[in-house]
């Protein structure tokens, strides 16, 4: 008796499968998904094969015109779309690379002055309050301090390494003194939650690009583990196991939403915001600004440069003839 030929994956599942080969994030992979399923959608679910760069720049004129999304929104939907032609179909047509993209808006970050951010971290107090602190003390961005691992603390050295950050890149940044005990307290009290883990034969923690087949023990161990944790298990949707993930960045940024309404800061602050003022503040005080794009783990220090237009001396920091007056 013959079997019946195995059906090939599905478009979106193949799509996944070859984000997950490349080690692209779980959320990237989730956007891309997203993307060319809206692609398909709009087009009546005519398959790619059959469509070309007319197809392409109608649904992202669509995306401007009748979506009103942002530049980086619809930039992003392009890439997606030009993931799935090279890299999943493996069509390399002339046409993608003659697709426009979006100009995204020169904006000046918002950026909150030094009395700004105290009345900020003053009405912040927990793991929410020990975040937001970590946040602007070491300048790393959002997801980076969520996904901080014990072994990524160097207390000895006050050093923090920044694993696989924006473009797959580890930096090393600083550990405020102010932050050792704090972040110290924390540590025990996480320590006792994976002993608990430990003894219910939970503690197994996600780990990147298969190193969890590479280190047979690695998954359970202390230093692998997540620094800032949620309070329940929950089922990982790549693998289906169930287990501790990071903490929701979301709980974070409405935790900074709330405090910066309780401050009175009448500007639209987010964490990343503090990020933004790490880099202002280190440059107000004199430090050099490859020293400030090393930190912020720039890779062209033309993106550091935009600090330097919204340092406290007005105008790019000339005086007013105003006030020379």
């Amino acid at each position: 008796m013959q079997t019946a030929p195995a059906k090939p994956p599905k478009l979106l599942d193949q799509v996944r499968e070859r984000l997950r080969l490349k080690h692209y994030s779980i959320r990237t992979e989730q956007q891309y998904v997203q993307w060319v399923r809206r692609f398909i959608l709009f087009h009546d679910k005519r398959h790619p094969r059959d469509m070309g760069a007319t197809e392409v720049e109608a649904f992202l004129t669509h995306l401007a015109v009748e979506g009103h999304v942002a530049a980086a929104t619809q930039n992003q939907a392009l890439s997606a779309l030009l993931f799935l032609y090279r890299e999943v179909l493996e069509i390399n047509l002339p046409w993608l690379d003659q697709v426009v993209r979006a100009k995204r808006p020169a904006r000046l970050p918002v950026v909150l002055t030094r009395q700004e951010v105290t009345a900020v971290l003053d009405r912040m107090s927990g793991v929410y309050g020990l975040l937001a602190r970590l946040l602007y003390g070491t300048g790393m961005r959002l997801m980076e301090v969520i996904r901080l691992r014990v072994k990524d603390v160097d207390f000895a050295r006050a050093e923090i390494v920044v694993r696989d950050g924006k473009g797959a890149k580890d930096r090393v940044t600083m550990l405020p003194q102010s932050l050792m005990a704090p972040l110290t307290e924390h540590l025990r009290g996480r320590r006792a939650v994976f002993e608990d883990d430990l003894a219910k034969g939970m503690a197994s923690v996600y780990l990147p690009d298969a190193l969890d087949r590479k280190y047979v023990n690695a998954a359970v161990d202390w230093g692998w583990q997540y620094i800032f944790v949620s309070g329940s298990y929950s089922i990982d949707p790549r693998s289906g196991a169930e287990r501790r993930h990071h903490l929701d960045e979301k709980l974070l940024q409405r935790a900074m939403k709330k405090a910066v309404q309780a401050a009175g800061v009448v500007k639209p602050a987010t964490p990343h915001t503090l990020r933004h003022s790490f880099a202002t503040h280190l440059l107000q005080a004199g430090y050099d600004i490859r020293t400030v794009q090393e930190l912020l783990g720039h890779a062209d220090v033309a993106t550091t440069m935009i600090y330097t237009h919204v340092l406290n001396k007005g105008g790019r920091g000339v005086v007013s003839p105003l006030d020379a007056v």
